[in-house]
């Protein structure tokens, strides 16, 4: 081997790192997307939830995907929570359905865990859950930051 020739099997592995690293942020930058549909499921405080999931990164349905749903009160986050429910996928791909029962009417943050492939996400709905109708959230921010507090002392001049 000439003296100027390095051996090929350094760049190979530094090629092979450089593709590995970048199917798996491929793979990372990949999430979901869902639409969510709830209506009163003709039982006291349960709701039948429709799911749309897609590829936020290609529109692409997301088929096959593991879904859960959990929701807690925003407004009450330790006294008011439900557990996660299976969802069901149906005919329509990327659609997913599951009953949801809760503990009161009023704004409830649904929790939807996804695992679909490489895609695993957890995304947040907010939504007003009444007697009669689903619609979105009355109070979309119920624990505001707290505002800085009011400086100490008189000002120096």
């Amino acid at each position: 081997m000439p003296a100027n020739r390095r051996p090929a099997k350094p760049i190979l592995a530094v090629l092979a790192a450089v593709a590995v690293a970048g199917t798996m942020a491929a793979h990372a930058a990949d999430r979901a997307q869902a639409t969510v549909a709830c209506r009163p499921a003709g039982v006291w405080l349960a709701y039948d939830c429709t799911v749309k999931l897609a590829n936020a990164t290609t529109g692409a349905p997301l088929q096959k995907a593991h879904l859960t749903i959990g929701a807690d009160m925003p407004s009450r986050p330790l006294a008011d929570k439900v557990a996660p429910v299976a969802a069901k996928a149906t005919a329509t791909p990327g659609e997913y359905r599951a009953i949801v029962v809760l503990e009161v009417h009023g704004d409830w943050a649904l929790r939807l865990n996804v695992a679909a492939g490489p895609i695993k996400n957890q995304l947040t709905e907010l939504l007003n859950f009444g007697p009669k109708e689903v619609g979105p959230a009355k109070n979309p921010n119920p624990n505001p930051a707290p505002a800085a507090p009011a400086p100490k002392g008189r000002p120096k001049s």
